[in-house]
């Protein structure tokens, strides 16, 4: 899910040259860990081709003639902007939302050409807009598994205020020095004419890199400069008809188009006119046009080059083997760089010709004549069924989902095309690594083969079961990755087959085997590894108080931005199994947390308390579970001071414990930044620890202990802001004192819930010099150098949440009051600031606008701070503003916050955009998630509705929306009586 939208409304729509179709991430921690998403308009750059150099210059449209003015006329008609949703990563496609454009070829059945990126290999869900501005849904009715031409349907009856005209597919009239118009959606605007001229005609397939790309094909080129959107625009002539369809261009500026010939789209036009599927063969070889001087150097004979030159005396090249794929009808057979020149006793040089013959032969035998270094080679293969390389069906399960590999993939990576491959790896199967590419070898010890071979063995795996998976990925088929995965079949519980259904153009789900219930747990023994750190003794035994912590959670909320965290804990109490852990890594509750102890008992645990403010968690697991000697962690009372030799105590990046002497260096009071884009838990109003050590940043979780192993403070991990250049999530590694801890740790172990009560303000410290220009008196900076000799400082009020419904009284703090006491106390630390979590309202004297004012100022419950409900609807997670909205907006619009939406979704195509505010349905206010979830429910499926949406800078605005409960039903996720629980909603009236 895309989590870090900007605050202000922007295009709802991703317009680009052609869609995106593999997001090149970083390795895991990119998604899940420090980078966000890439930018809606990062797309593939085209290498240049020495064949992309030489074009005509494009024609100007500006001084069209009458002709040409008549032609356009009539062929705007037809011409159609596709709005669309490929809802869900599959094959070579990541889920987005783009626009393009079609053309109509048949008015009477209602049938639209495109391209096949756009119509996608994976679900998709759009409508068209006609010229006229009607609007109308269309549905996949074929897409071609290798060349990009897809067709959508739509229903005829539905545009009612003009007649329905077909443009005249004419692949014959593309000619070089033939003057076209391209035209469609170009750049987003909803209609372009570009001018151009075709250059040539036996362009090999552009590559796009690693996402889709067509091939076993020659385009046609032309210099006319088309731009993002016009994907699918048809390409005519000066008589109107359509001689080439637009596919692709240079991602560089330069003015070069590229055109897919329309004789296949026009044979699979026809085929489906007739209502016939449309045969497609293969041997699994991919082809390019190589002039005939290369195909000389590979070994052409000078008898063969004539008689090829004769009987096609325009041609001035011929078919080339590629690759061969491994393990396909011509392996062993055929060779790459073989110069193919009869195909069933004809010569052959052009790749219609090459389709016509494969896609009338499937399940026959074809002779092929190739020469081979100079060498006749004839060789008899068995033509194979192209449609059933094309996955057409995936399982969820666990999070992620699989099919068997596709022929795009395997022609990519020149691998067989066998093997379950990972088209979402989310979820249990979010590997360590790259996003997308693996192929699963085997789960729970047990080979998987093809889709049903894995189908079965994860249906017999039990609900948080922990199993061996192994796996390679498509680009190095060499190394055989094994890892350990969690098995969530709790959260995400379905396993779901969608097999795709071309009569109706949705894909159809069903559910498979229930999941079975999670094994009772086994009370496990184990020993802690005694490291020998020479004159540490009292650091090697603190070793037996730690634990790792592994936070899954199954739903982005509160904007953190990432599904998974891994980091260390401190046992505070062995006994009842209580653990201390950054709020870094334990965020919220709606997770799993698995406990490692002593590097071999796995347990799991639950969230006992999170505070608002300190940066830290408090979780528990069973200790019956664990026979292990861990030892509860001693934590000092007193404060630690600025010089004081230490030890530092810490878990680096690999997980492995580093100890090493060093001194304090400074405690002052820090503020962690905000995240701008979008509001997540941070720590404020803290003092904060740094040590003289270059170990202290390569460690996220770690103690500084004394040499009698009392822990003076713990050091932790505070997530941060957003990096605006390198885009990634700063994280600050900083020791937080004990004793400070110590009250609410003691009512945790008391087994009482702590329910602290907060000011809700953000403080600064500010100095003498300052105070004095603000109006504190003398004897005021007197009282203040006395208590506290070291740091002569007072704290202003920097920022305060945003107001309650009710308002703030006139005994509220104020921003820019500087803090004097507190029930009679002088406030001169952060710690002292502690005072606020007891008492429902706090007798203030502070200084405002020069003047000593005395307020009642009351506080605040933390017990509703934390997220509760959650609801999924059109993509989009939304719940109430958490406590990190509260504290950077003045004004809370509704209780209805978006948090994160996924990519590809209704709320991603509209707009709706992460740190909005919902207001409205339909114009009937939806002040809270209660009212947004009756008035959405009202909504009748694949309907429009409208939304009243507040940006997070209060800039209003109205969302139209469509609603798709087949792919992106409405969830809900909710905390009762402390547990988390999942349900879906169906219409109204339903559950």
């Amino acid at each position: 899910m895309e989590s870090n939208g900007s605050k202000r409304k922007t295009s709802p729509v991703n317009v680009m040259g052609r869609p995106s179709k593999i997001y090149k991430q970083d390795p895991y921690l990119s998604v899940v860990e420090n980078s966000q998403p890439p930018a809606d308009d990062e797309q593939y750059i085209i290498d240049m081709d020495a064949e992309d150099r030489v074009s005509l210059p494009p024609v100007a449209a500006t001084a069209d003639t009458a002709e040409w003015q008549a032609t356009i006329e009539k062929v705007v008609r037809n011409v159609v902007s596709i709005h669309f949703c490929q809802t869900c990563s599959f094959d070579t496609d990541s889920a987005i939302s783009s626009e393009a454009t079609g053309f109509v070829v048949d008015a009477e059945k209602g049938y639209i050409l495109t391209n096949r990126h756009v119509v996608g290999a994976g679900p998709f869900w759009g409508y068209c807009i006609f010229d006229n501005h009607e609007e109308c849904d269309v549905y996949p009715v074929y897409r071609d598994p290798v060349h990009d031409f897809g067709i959508l349907r739509f229903d005829p009856k539905a545009i009612k205020y003009m007649p329905l005209t077909a443009l005249t597919l004419k692949p014959e009239l593309a000619k070089v020095g033939v003057e076209i118009r391209v035209v469609g959606n170009d750049a987003g605007e909803k209609l372009s004419i570009l001018s151009g001229v075709i250059s040539r005609l036996d362009r090999n397939a552009p590559e796009y890199g690693e996402g889709y790309s067509d091939f076993n094909t020659n385009y046609i080129q032309a210099a006319a400069a088309a731009s993002g959107g016009s994907s699918g625009s048809p390409v005519v002539n000066l008589d109107g008809h359509a001689v080439a369809l637009q596919a692709g261009g240079r991602a560089d500026g330069a003015a070069t188009d590229y055109f897919l010939p329309l004789d296949r789209p026009l044979r699979a036009l026809e085929c489906i006119r007739r209502g016939e599927t449309v045969p497609r063969g293969t041997i699994q070889t991919q082809w390019v046009i190589k002039p005939f001087d290369e195909c000389r150097r590979l070994g052409l004979s000078s008898e063969w080059e004539a008689a090829i030159r004769k009987g096609f005396p325009k041609e001035t090249g011929m078919l080339v083997a590629e690759i061969v794929l491994p393990e396909g009808p011509a392996d062993q057979q055929l060779e790459e760089g073989d110069v193919l020149i009869k195909v069933n006793g004809e010569l052959l040089t052009q790749f219609v010709r090459l389709d016509s013959v494969l896609d009338s032969s499937v399940d026959k035998k074809v002779s092929l004549l190739v020469q081979r270094g100079g060498k006749d080679i004839e060789v008899e293969l068995q033509v194979g069924d192209l449609h059933a390389i094309t996955p057409d069906r995936f399982v969820t399960v666990a999070g992620g989902s699989f099919h068997n590999l596709s022929y795009q993939q395997a022609r990519l990576y020149a691998i067989p095309v066998k093997g379950v491959y990972v088209c979402e790896a989310a979820g249990s199967f979010k590997f360590e690594s790259t996003d997308s590419g693996w192929l699963i070898e085997s789960v729970d010890q047990k080979k998987t083969p093809n889709l049903d071979a894995f189908i079965e063995v994860m249906s017999k795996i039990r609900d948080r079961a922990r199993v061996v998976v192994t796996y390679k990925h498509v680009r190095d088929l060499h190394t055989l990755t094994t890892s350990i995965i969690y098995i969530d079949r709790h959260w995400s519980n379905k396993m779901r087959l969608a097999v795709r259904n071309d009569v109706t153009g949705v894909w159809d789900f069903t559910n498979l085997a229930e999941p079975l219930p999670a094994a009772p747990p086994v009370r496990c023994k184990a020993d802690f590894a005694r490291p020998d750190y020479v004159g540490h003794p009292a650091a090697a035994d603190i070793i037996r108080s730690f634990v790792r912590v592994s936070c899954t959670m199954p739903l982005k909320l509160d904007g953190f931005p990432r599904a998974r965290k891994v980091g260390f804990g401190l046992v505070i109490n062995a006994e009842k199994g209580l653990v201390l852990v950054s709020r870094g890594i334990v965020p919220f509750d709606l997770c799993d947390l698995s406990l490692t102890i002593a590097e071999s008992i796995i347990v799991e645990a639950k969230v006992v308390f999170l505070h608002p403010l300190a940066n830290y968690a408090v979780i528990q697991y069973d200790p019956s579970l664990v026979d292990a000697p861990v030892q509860s962690a001693k934590l000092a009372t007193e404060q630690i001071k600025q010089g004081a030799p230490t030890i530092f105590f810490g878990w680096n990046q690999n997980f492995r414990a580093v100890v090493t002497p060093t001194t304090v260096t400074d405690i002052t009071t820090v503020a962690i930044p905000s995240n701008v884009s979008a509001p997540r838990y941070r720590a404020i109003n803290l003092d904060a620890i740094t040590v003289d050590t270059g170990l202290s940043g390569q460690c996220g979780s770690g103690v500084l202990v004394r040499e009698d192993g009392t822990i003076e403070a713990l050091w932790l991990n505070y997530l941060g802001e957003r990096s605006p250049h390198s885009q990634k999530d700063v994280e600050y590694h900083l020791g937080l004192a004990t004793p400070s801890l110590l009250p609410t740790l003691s009512q945790i172990q008391a087994d009482i819930t702590p329910s602290l009560r907060i000011l809700n303000v953000e403080t600064n410290t500010v100095q003498m010099s300052q105070c004095r220009i603000m109006g504190v008196s003398e004897s005021w900076i007197t009282k203040v150098a006395e208590a506290n000799p070291s740091r002569h400082q007072l704290f202003m009020v920097r920022k305060i949440d945003c107001a309650p419904p009710s308002g703030y009284d006139d005994q509220s703090l104020h921003e820019g009051d500087i803090i004097l006491t507190l029930n009679g106390q002088l406030i001169t630390r952060v710690t002292e600031l502690d005072i606020m979590y007891d008492h429902s309202y706090l007798d203030a004297l502070v200084v405002r606008r020069g003047e000593e004012l005395r307020l009642r100022v009351p506080t605040i419950p933390t017990a509703d701070l934390n997220t509760t409900r959650a609801v999924i609807f059109c993509g989009a997670v939304l719940h109430a503003p958490h406590h990190a909205v509260r504290q950077q907006i003045s004004k809370l619009h509704s209780e209805v916050y978006v948090s994160v939406r996924t990519r590809g979704s209704p709320a991603y195509q509209y707009g709706l955009a992460p740190t909005n505010f919902i207001t409205a349905v339909n114009d009937v206010p939806t002040p809270s998630l209660t009212e947004f979830v009756r008035e959405a429910r009202k909504v009748a499926d694949n309907t429009y509705f409208r939304l009243r949406v507040v940006t997070f800078d209060n800039v209003p605005w109205v969302a139209t929306m469509k609603k798709c409960e087949h792919y992106f039903p409405t969830l809900e996720f909710v905390r009762e009586d402390g547990v988390w629980r999942k349900k879906a909603f169906g219409a109204e009236g339903d559950g």
